[in-house]
């Protein structure tokens, strides 16, 4: 066989795998025997091993990779992967409907989707060929996790059509795959993954793609993050379209046109959600019209044209062998319940939430009561309640000490707070939490330093606060228990990696009270540098867009204490980053044809892509979106613009072909 007569074969080869695997994992309907799919998959194998030259990475054969990873690159989202709000009855589902009807004057379309209990990723597609596959990560930044995304066979490694597109979806771990895993791990002595999600979450998360490969994941993909050229009005039309790509979608959706219907909806699955093959949290309601989605636009964490109900949480009762406190960050003392080992929503719990000493007191919860115990939005335990008529009389009542369990340190109650706090500055726990809080994820993203990690080196005195991490020695570290040499130059490498960070992570890695992400971007993009920060008035914050009295007063306070100059000082010298290093805000962005202008793009541009298109026109002071409503101010049309164009000339709003944006962009 000559190469081209290979080539062909090859290309053959791939095409009908490719086609056997769509039918027997994306639609669950197989058209040949097991048999026959392992045959042409051998003989793939054979022809490509004696011409490599022509593997691609398309092909079935590539599924699994051969190479250990080192670790995980980041990845940055072009669209940010935003969480929903929350609603956990029928009246949060009627106000949800009522605040969007109120807010869009016209009736509404809802689209109701089973919410998968797994790991949310991103997916990203050039002209048809899969090319990065993301964790969500902080919504802003997540994981590099291709390769082990190339393992899950329902994801298609190459589209039915040369789209180029970035789709969102839940990677999952079916009932049966997990329960399989959990056998096979306790036959080998290992230890037990607690539920389909977390098994789910550590197998993408394996630097051997093998493993990955052999825990039987699968995936449901259900919104978009950016889609060149797309001019579906709908987000139903476009779950349609991604099954004609070849993306398998979930299929127990449904489109309501009434709130009366989506009750309906989320009773029936309340009631059948335990007769799935896979764990489901809830249902996810979203406005089907997208332009309707982009008029209600988006709060500060969620949007506002969609929301999550989450199912009643599951209750069981317990003993409560006694009552533990802990002072966080914030030097808040909150009473945590330690239970018998019970059994809740798919994980052994052995600890649970008490909030505070009111809550322990007007519930009447003592020391050695049988308790009901559930997991608020199935993650967080709490204690809801004492079986009382159970108890024997040897149960004890416990009362909040007075004092400081970690400093000895009075406790004061603050005006309208329901919660004791130690105001001692130098407080062990707090700043113990607070360095905890400085490396997490969604901080300063130190990989390696986890809390255990982090209690094990203040425990030895090597950290005292967040400065001390950064003249951490190698040397000293060790000496530490299960600290080898591999994993010591690990964690040093990626704390100097940090000090690499744009001005928002360090922001919200101080702990700034009402300070969280979101706000800490604003804060960072506004004023640019530390020093500005530091400088600025309560009356400057408080103009800033989104920053409001609390967080204004909150911020002048923070940074008036002795202590934090100091630390600031101390990070600086370090080597630590003091300057905000995303998209800036552009002074000179006014008087532009584009400053305060609501822009889309629709059509295929020549000698601009879509994404420099939108970073030309935002530098400029213009806020590019991707629906045409009411609100838009400016369509630019290129080669066959569509739907999109047909509505701006119906609402008449003004439109651009690409000769008139090149001309304004040449002239700013």
């Amino acid at each position: 066989m000559d190469k081209q007569q290979a080539k062909e074969k090859i290309d053959a080869l791939k095409e009908v795998l490719n086609q056997y695997g769509y039918e027997y994992y994306v639609l669950d309907q197989p058209t040949v025997p097991d048999a026959e799919y392992d045959a042409k998959l051998k003989e793939l194998e054979e022809l490509e091993e004696k011409f490599p030259e022509f593997i691609t990475p398309d092909s079935p054969t590539q599924r699994v990779g051969g190479t250990l990873l080192e670790g995980f690159e980041k990845a940055r989202h072009r669209v940010p992967m935003l969480s929903l709000s929350n609603a956990f009855n029928e009246e949060d589902l009627r106000d949800f409907a009522r605040r969007a009807t109120n807010a869009l004057g016209t009736d509404i379309t809802y689209i109701c989707e089973l919410k998968i209990d797994g790991l949310a990723v991103s997916l990203t597609y050039e002209n048809g060929q899969f090319v990065r596959g993301a964790t969500r990560g902080d919504g802003t930044v997540g994981e590099d996790i291709t390769a082990n995304l190339r393992t899950v066979r329902s994801i298609p490694l190459v589209l039915k059509d040369e789209e180029t597109l970035e789709v969102r979806g839940e990677v999952f771990m079916p009932k049966r795959s997990f329960e399989n895993l959990n056998k096979e791990r306790e036959e080998k002595g290992q230890e037990l993954f607690a539920n389909p999600r977390n098994a789910a979450a550590g197998s993408l998360r394996q630097l051997d793609p093998k493993i990955a490969a052999s825990r039987n994941l699968d995936v449901f993909l259900y919104a978009v993050g950016e889609w060149e050229n797309n001019t579906l009005p709908t987000h139903s039309a476009r779950l349609e379209r991604l099954k004609e790509l070849g993306f398998k979608t979930n299929p127990e959706w449904r489109k309501c046109k009434t709130i009366e219907e989506v009750m309906e909806f989320v009773n029936y699955w309340t009631e059948e959600r335990p007769n799935l093959p896979y764990e489901i949290d809830g249902i996810v309601i979203k406005i089907d019209d997208l332009a309707q989605q982009e008029e209600l636009g988006y709060t500060a964490k969620s949007p506002r044209w969609s929301i999550a109900y989450k199912f009643p949480a599951e209750e069981v009762m317990t003993k409560l062998l006694d009552i533990e406190l802990s002072v966080g960050r914030t030097g808040v003392v909150t009473p945590t319940g330690i239970l018998e080992p019970v059994r809740i929503a798919g994980s052994t719990v052995g600890r649970a939430s008490l909030h505070n000493e009111d809550l322990i007191r007007e519930q009447d919860i003592r020391i050695g009561d049988t308790v009901v115990v559930k997991k608020a939005g199935d993650i967080i335990p709490k204690v809801v309640r004492a079986v009382k008529e159970q108890r024997t009389g040897k149960e004890v009542e416990f009362t909040m000490p007075s004092h400081c369990p970690a400093c000895e340190a009075e406790l004061v109650r603050l005006e309208e707070e329901v919660a004791l706090r130690c105001i001692n500055p130098n407080c062990p726990a707090q700043l113990m939490e607070g360095i905890i809080h400085f490396v997490s994820r969604n901080a300063m993203n130190i990989d390696g330093l986890g809390e255990k990690v982090v209690m094990q080196l203040f425990n030895a005195k090597l950290i005292h606060t967040i400065a001390d991490l950064y003249r951490l020695e190698k040397e000293e570290l060790l000496k530490l228990e299960r600290m080898g040499e591999k994993s010591v130059s690990n964690l040093l490498e990626a704390i100097e990696a940090s000090k690499e960070n744009s001005l928002e992570k360090l922001i919200f890695g101080l702990g700034i009270r009402f300070i969280g992400e979101k706000a800490a971007r604003i804060l960072a993009q506004e004023f640019e540098t530390m020093d500005r920060l530091q400088q600025a008035t309560y009356e400057e914050l408080v103009a800033v867009d989104e920053i409001g009295e609390k967080m204004a007063d909150s911020v002048v306070q923070y940074f008036e204490e002795e202590k934090v100059g100091v630390l600031l000082s101390e990070l600086s010298e370090l080597g630590v980053n003091m300057e905000y290093k995303g998209p800036r805000k552009n002074v000179q962005s006014e008087g532009t044809p584009f400053s305060d202008k609501t822009v889309v793009l629709t059509g295929k541009l020549e000698q601009l892509n879509r994404n420099e298109a939108k970073e030309k026109i935002e530098a400029l002071g213009g806020k590019v979106t991707g629906s045409v409503s009411k609100k838009t101010d400016l369509v630019i049309a290129g080669e066959a613009a569509g739907s999109k164009y047909e509505k701006a000339m119906k609402l008449g709003i003004t439109v651009w072909n690409e000769e008139q944006l090149l001309e304004a962009l040449n002239e700013e």
